[in-house]
C-alpha cells in the first residue's frame, strides 16, 4: 500500500462502489440501497438472521460493482453498454429476458470475479464473497456463469435478485406489472416462495423506501461496520477498469496531485485531501457509454451533455458518502479552466480553489501520459509544454504548472519499461510473469502482448495460465485487479 494510502469505513467504501455500479447500471444512484433494504427484509421474513439479513445487504450493495469490468464486452454486444444495461433490466418479457441472460456467459464470470475479488478485499463474510461467485445463478439452473441449480446456490443470491427485480420493476413499471412479472420467474429464476413472501410485504416495504428507509444513515446504522477501514484505492481500480488502458490511472492522478500540493508548499492535510480526491475523481465516467469516452469523432450534443457531467456525479456521490465529502466536492472540479471554459460549472479564477487547481492540473498531465485508442502517450517533454501553453492561454495556473515540472509527474503503472514490483505481492509471480500481466492489463492480447516482449504468443497463454492459476481466477479484469491491489503493476 502507498505510504499516502487514504482509508475509508468499509461501509463507505462499499457506499462508493454502489454508486459506481448504479451509474454503470444506468439506474438511479440510490438504487443499490434500496434494493438493500428490500434484500435484508426478505432475509427477515423468510425466517433468516440477522447476520444473513445484513449480508444480503452487503451483497445488494456490490452486486454491480463488476459492470466496470466487463463493460468493453457490453459496449461491443450492445453499442450503448450503460443505456444497454438499463434496459435488460427492466425487460418484462420471459422470455427476451432469458434471451439475454443466456448471451452474456462471460460477461458474468468477469463480473462475478470481479465483485467476489472485491468483497474478499473488503475483508467481507465468506457469505457475502460466495454470493458474489453466483450473483447470476437462478433457480432452474439456467443462469451464469455455471448454471448451477437452486439449492446449490447461497439463498442470499435469490434474496437480492427479487428485491432487485422489485425494486427496479416497481419504478419503471408500477407495483401492479412489477409482481405479475416476479410471478411469471418464481420457479424459473428464483423461488417460488420468496416470490409470494415479497407480495405479501411489497406495498409496505415501497411505501417504506419511499418515506426514506433506505437512506444513507439508515443503512449505515442498520448494516454499516464502524470499526473496520478498507483502502480508498480500490474504489479507484474499479472504476478504472472501464477501460484496460486506464489501469492505474486514478492512482497516477493521486499521486501527481500529492505532489504537486507537496511543491507548492501546501500543508498535511491538503495533500491528502487531493491525493484522496484523485483517487475518486473519475467516479462519473461509469455514467458514460464507453462509445462515447472513446469516440474519436466529435460527439453530438447529448453525448456532450452526458461528458459534461462526470464530474457532476463525483459531487453528488459527496452527497451521499458523509466519509468522502470535501473529496468528492473538491472532485468535481477537474475539468474547471481560470478562464471559465471548463465544466460542469463553469467557474472561473479564484471561484477555483488552490487544490481545485492542482487536481486539475495533475488529471491534464495524467491524461496526456497514459496512451489510448487513437492516441500515443506524450513523452515528459511534449506534455509540459502542453501543460505550459494550457497556462499562458489562462486555463490552468502557472504556478501549479512549474511545480509539476522535474518529473513530478507519476508515470505509467503498467508495460515493459516498467519499474519492478514492489508490492505486497512481487514474489508471487515471475518477473516474466509481471511483464506478460502489465501487458494484458492495459489491453494488449496475446499477440501484441508477444510481439512487445518479443516472445511467442503461446508463450504468453502459457504465462497467463500461470498468472491465473497463481491469482486464484480465470478472466483478465479480475487478475488485473488483484494485480492493482497486491502493486505488482
Amino acid at each position: 500500500m502507498s505510504p499516502h494510502a487514504a482509508t475509508i469505513p468499509v461501509f463507505d467504501a462499499i457506499s462508493a462502489l454502489a454508486f459506481v455500479g448504479d451509474l454503470s447500471m444506468g439506474q438511479p444512484v440510490d438504487h443499490s440501497a434500496r434494493t438493500a433494504w428490500l434484500a435484508a427484509r426478505l432475509a427477515e421474513v423468510s425466517g433468516e438472521d440477522r447476520d444473513t439479513g445484513v449480508n444480503a445487504a452487503w451483497s445488494a450493495l456490490l452486486r454491480w460493482c463488476g459492470c466496470t469490468a466487463n463493460a468493453p464486452e457490453f459496449a461491443e454486444m450492445m453499442g450503448d453498454d450503460v443505456g444497454g444495461r438499463r434496459a435488460m433490466l427492466a425487460q418484462t418479457s420471459q422470455a427476451e429476458a432469458s434471451r439475454l441472460a443466456a448471451s452474456v456467459g462471460p460477461m458474468a464470470r468477469i463480473h462475478c470475479e470481479v465483485t467476489e475479488v472485491v468483497a474478499r478485499t473488503l475483508g467481507l463474510p465468506p457469505a457475502v464473497q460466495a454470493t458474489m461467485r453466483y450473483m447470476f445463478e437462478t433457480w432452474d439452473g439456467q443462469g451464469q456463469p455455471q448454471q448451477l441449480r437452486g439449492e446449490d446456490v447461497p439463498q442470499t443470491v435469490f434474496h437480492v435478485s427479487v428485491a432487485g427485480d422489485l425494486e427496479i420493476l416497481t419504478r419503471t413499471h408500477g407495483l401492479v406489472t412489477a409482481l405479475q412479472v416476479m410471478d411469471e420467474r418464481a420457479g424459473s429464476r428464483y423461488p417460488a416462495t420468496m416470490v409470494a413472501l415479497a407480495r405479501h410485504h411489497a406495498a409496505e416495504w415501497m411505501d417504506a423506501l419511499d418515506q426514506g428507509g433506505a437512506s444513507s444513515p439508515a443503512l449505515k446504522a442498520a448494516f454499516g461496520t464502524h470499526d473496520r477501514l478498507a483502502a480508498l484505492e480500490l474504489v479507484a481500480d474499479v472504476i478504472d477498469l472501464k477501460f484496460p488502458w486506464m489501469t492505474g490511472l486514478s492512482r497516477r492522478v493521486a499521486e501527481t496531485a500529492r505532489r504537486c500540493a507537496e511543491r507548492l508548499g501546501l500543508g498535511a492535510d491538503a495533500q491528502l485531501r487531493v491525493y484522496r480526491a484523485g483517487l475518486i475523481h473519475g467516479i462519473g465516467r461509469a455514467s458514460v457509454p464507453n462509445l462515447v469516452l472513446e469516440a474519436g469523432a466529435p460527439l453530438g450534443e447529448a453525448d456532450q451533455e452526458r461528458v459534461r457531467l462526470v464530474p457532476y456525479w463525483a459531487e453528488r456521490a459527496g452527497r451521499r458518502i458523509e466519509a468522502l465529502r470535501e473529496e468528492a466536492l473538491l472532485a468535481s472540479y477537474v475539468e474547471e479552466r481560470l478562464d471559465g471554459s471548463g465544466y460542469y460549472r463553469g467557474v472561473a479564477g479564484d471561484s477555483i480553489s488552490e487544490e481545485a487547481r492542482v487536481l486539475a492540473t495533475a488529471v491534464c498531465a495524467v491524461r496526456l501520459q497514459t496512451g489510448r485508442p487513437g492516441a500515443a502517450p506524450l513523452d515528459e517533454a511534449a506534455t509540459l509544454a502542453h501543460l505550459q501553453a494550457e497556462a499562458q492561454a489562462g486555463r490552468l495556473d502557472p504556478d501549479v504548472v512549474r511545480a509539476l515540472d522535474d518529473r513530478a509527474v507519476s508515470g505509467p503503472a503498467a508495460g515493459p519499461d516498467a519499474s519492478p514490483a514492489a508490492g505486497p505481492g512481487a514474489s508471487l509471480l515471475t518477473d516474466r510473469e509481471i511483464q506478460v500481466l502489465r501487458r494484458i492489463a492495459c489491453g494488449d492480447s496475446n499477440k501484441e502482448a508477444a510481439r512487445v516482449l518479443s516472445i511467442s504468443p503461446s508463450t504468453v497463454r502459457a504465462h497467463l495460465e500461470n498468472i491465473f492459476r497463481k491469482l486464484e481466477c480465470t478472466t483478465r479484469a479480475a487478475a488485473t485487479l488483484k494485480a492493482v491491489t497486491l502493486r505488482l503493476i
